[in-house]
């Protein structure tokens, strides 16, 4: 039996970071994945392939659409969809490849097969022939992810009426796609298609958008894919989808309790994730978890059961990469007996359409929920000079600032490279920076990043520049 220092189950962004961090702090570790390459959900089937099709969707779009404005002449634009397949299955292929590369830098022993727990201390890894080892560990973090949750009356079927892994393989652009579910995931995909030439609706169950972020960033979001031709449906609680023969027929309830029927030759379920803890025999240890599945864990990350953390989708909180990767070095460090710290209000999240979105801190719901007494700030994309020049002019900066000390609480982006600008955002948080000392900070120009400047201006009583 092979023992090691820690033994990490999972290999997603959360596990392969936390299996580096302990490398690197001296710890002789182990991390077990499932499947045939590392990098989980995110690398490949999430993260990476989805942005590489929004990218190459938004350079179809633009190719079609804008470049006769830049006064370039493209005749006969037309769609290589298996050549964009290809190129999404290169990025990702290049991708899994660089953790192979870490894993043998960092000196971490790879174990492929399903982990589960014999005890508290002893991990049985079984491969897909079903040769089983056995390792020992002093600590053990459990990191195995999500997968696509669904609802009551619609069965994925996995050709017809699919999740976000088959949406990003799919061997043609549907003609119509009904999307079921108004979040991060179904608006990313929803934008790659519609850009493709499909004809989209997203039926959602809330009255809003992105319902994690601040309210005015799904209302712009709504509002500019709605423009660009996206079709929306709040207010409606899916009853069911059937699929009859190459199309799939969905059933809702609209806020009046009107029965509404949408048809399309595809059904794309986007309705959230829930974790993947199967038969990793936590209930045999008494792990705790909560009726959503979730593994309890204290302030540490740790478990019920002393020496077993978790961290990333199988805990409490948003189901972000980056939010596993900071709690994966968190426990890494605490367990090296270090004082670590993680700022879960500063943990930005980002929605790649085209303009992109990006929020953190608080938002101006959860203020107002508190009768906190906040100033707020904005500046609009149309108003700076390098929004013009990329034909880029939609959306608009908030800032939302501590009335009487003027520290920054919340930012909130619907623009060009939100994903890029929100990272300014979340140093001003991490620093307890006040807004005016952003807004004497010089910004580059034209760059996007001025409409932080200006918005923070505006947040301090001051009024904006430019606007």
């Amino acid at each position: 039996m092979k023992k090691y220092d820690i033994v990490v189950l999972g290999s997603g962004p959360g596990g392969y970071v936390a299996a580096i961090r302990c490398a690197q702090l001296g710890m002789k570790t182990a991390l077990i994945e499932r499947y045939p390459t590392l990098g989980g959900t995110c690398l490949n089937v999430g993260c990476i392939p989805s942005k590489a099709l929004l990218d190459s969707s938004e350079h179809f779009y633009n190719a079609k659409h804008n470049f006769d404005d830049h006064g370039i002449k493209a005749q006969k634009i037309e769609l290589d969809w298996p050549r964009m397949r290809q190129r999404k299955d290169e990025v990702v292929r290049q991708t899994c490849d660089g953790l192979i590369y870490l894993m043998k830098k960092n000196k971490i022993n790879v174990l492929n097969g399903h982990g589960t727990f014999k005890d508290k201390n002893t991990i049985t890894v079984k491969d897909k022939a079903n040769a089983k080892q056995t390792v020992n560990t002093k600590y053990t973090i459990i990191a195995t992810g999500s997968k696509p949750s669904s609802i009551t009356g619609v069965n994925c079927d996995k050709k017809r009426i699919i999740t976000s892994t088959e949406a990003l393989s799919m061997r043609e652009v549907p003609q119509n796609l009904i999307v079921i579910g108004g979040g991060v995931i179904g608006l990313e995909l929803g934008s790659v298609f519609k850009r493709l030439g499909s004809n989209v609706k997203i039926v959602e169950y809330l009255d809003r958008l992105v319902s994690g972020m601040d309210i005015s960033l799904g209302k712009e979001i709504q509002r500019i894919l709605k423009k660009q031709g996206i079709e929306f449906f709040l207010n409606h609680s899916v009853q069911k989808a059937v699929v009859s023969g190459k199309s799939v027929e969905v059933t809702a309830k609209n806020k009046k309790d009107k029965e509404v029927k949408f048809k399309g030759d595809y059904c794309l379920v986007s309705v959230g994730r829930s974790p993947y803890t199967d038969n990793l025999g936590l209930q045999k240890l008494g792990v705790n978890v909560d009726d959503q599945g979730r593994i309890k864990v204290n302030e540490n990350l740790e478990t019920s059961i002393p020496g077993i953390y978790a961290i990333g989708d199988v805990i409490k909180g948003a189901m972000l990469a980056h939010k596993a990767e900071e709690e994966g070095v968190f426990v890494a460090e605490k367990i090296a007996g270090q004082k670590p710290h993680i700022n879960y209000k500063s943990i930005p999240e980002v929605l790649y359409t085209w303009p992109e979105a990006a929020s953190v801190g608080f938002t101006e719901e959860e203020l107002k929920a508190e009768n906190y007494n906040y100033s707020s700030g904005s500046f609009p994309f149309k108003a700076l000079g390098r929004a013009r020049v990329s034909m880029d002019t939609e959306g608009f900066v908030k800032v939302l600032a501590d009335k009487e000390t003027d520290e920054v609480l919340g930012i909130h982006i619907v623009g060009a490279r939100a994903a890029d600008l929100i990272a300014e955002a979340v140093v001003a948080l991490e620093y307890r920076a006040s807004s005016e000392d952003i807004a004497r900070m010089s910004h580059a120009h034209p760059t996007y990043a001025e409409a932080i400047k200006e918005a923070m201006l505006d947040a301090t009583g001051k009024r904006s520049l430019h606007n």
